[in-house]
């Protein structure tokens, strides 16, 4: 198989309404990184193990970050900056095109860095921490 397009990925925001929440995509993504998740291992090689290899099993599981990069617009995304005010996690979906599934997360906005080089665009970068497990949604 060939490579996918990423052109079309939204990340998506809940309102955290307790019956039926909604979904909202950010505006103006320009790029997602994430989640990067990780497992700590633990070793476990004792002094009769098999030819001097070294044993390990899986620790615990870190559902990592999502980085978000977006053409800023103070006027859309400055909701995103309250979210920093938050100590409860948000959901959120990474929600791939084509119909090829999404990534519901739990996270918490962590860090928000805009920049106005003067020969650029308005740009900002946000990074998610997950929370939890990520629940993948297989497409079809």
């Amino acid at each position: 198989m060939a490579g996918i397009d990423a052109f079309g990925i939204a990340l998506q925001r809940s309102d955290m309404a307790p019956t039926t929440p909604t979904f909202t995509a950010i505006a103006n993504v320009t790029n997602i990184e994430g989640p990067e998740i990780e497992r700590d291992t633990y070793d476990v090689t004792s002094h009769d193990g098999v030819d001097g290899w070294r044993d390990f099993i899986g620790g615990l599981k870190d559902g990592g970050e999502v980085t978000l990069e977006v053409n800023y617009d103070p006027r859309v995304h400055d909701d995103l900056i309250a979210d920093f005010e938050d100590t409860d996690p948000r959901d959120y979906k990474i929600v791939f095109p084509k119909s090829l599934g999404s990534w519901q997360i739990k996270a918490l906005l962590t860090g928000f860095s805009s920049e106005a080089p003067v020969d650029g665009k308005l740009a900002a970068e946000l990074k998610l921490k997950v929370s939890g497990k990520p629940t993948i949604t297989p497409g079809v």
